[in-house]
């Protein structure tokens, strides 16, 4: 238990698996959030078919149908350049956590009311991906909540714009480079900076 401990942290300190979970999850959500934007009135049809949003006011499913697919996009190119990874894997988990019940609520509908087998249902969830056998879209959706939860929990931000930015800021302020302990943040918390503990006088002039 210690061994596979000590390899999670290596993994986690040396960046690449928040990486490899930040290229793969931004880049689907990207994909499928150009393809809802690529489509508006299709997603907006499937949403009001779904329920997923009040038809009175009109505004509400037709505000829905608009934003949801940039927030998609938006959340992708954040973990791909890896600005704001904790809340951009938050509103990833949040999205799945609500689309993946709805997709299953409609299944267990079809499988009711027309006896097709669970495993046969297939149909155009909104996903941005067009028809899919539902049982598989279940399972990589979980799979993507995984990832998700992975990138909100591992805490290295290297290979990461924040962690840049905050060597770029701790540098203006003339930050020692030998010491990433006082002023850098170092970058296993690249989505915040802490400089709090800069010796007084280091900021004069800036």
């Amino acid at each position: 238990m210690t061994g596979t401990t000590s390899i999670i942290r290596r993994s986690d300190e040396s960046g690449i698996s928040l990486l490899l979970i930040r290229l793969v999850l931004g880049g689907l959500f990207i994909y499928m959030g150009m393809n809802k934007v690529s489509d508006p009135v299709d997603f907006l049809r499937l949403i009001r078919a779904y329920g997923m949003a009040p038809e009175t006011p009109p505004y509400l499913l037709n505000g829905t149908a608009i934003v949801l697919p940039w927030l998609e996009v938006v959340c992708g190119i954040a973990l791909v350049l890896g600005l704001w990874v904790r809340g951009a894997a938050v509103l990833i988990a949040a999205m799945l956590c609500v689309f993946t019940p709805v997709v299953m609520a409609r299944a267990l509908q079809i499988h009711s009311a027309e006896g097709t087998p669970f495993f046969k249902i297939a149909f155009d969830c909104g996903c941005g991906n067009g028809v899919e056998i539902i049982w598989i879209k279940v399972f990589k959706n979980t799979g993507l909540l995984l990832l998700s939860l992975l990138a909100l929990l591992l805490r290295s931000r290297r290979f990461g714009l924040a962690a840049l930015l905050v060597r770029r800021r701790a540098a203006d302020i003339g930050c020692c480079p030998g010491a990433p302990a006082v002023c850098c943040a170092d970058e296993h918390d690249g989505d915040s900076e802490d400089l709090s503990a800069v010796p007084a006088g280091t900021t004069d002039g800036v």
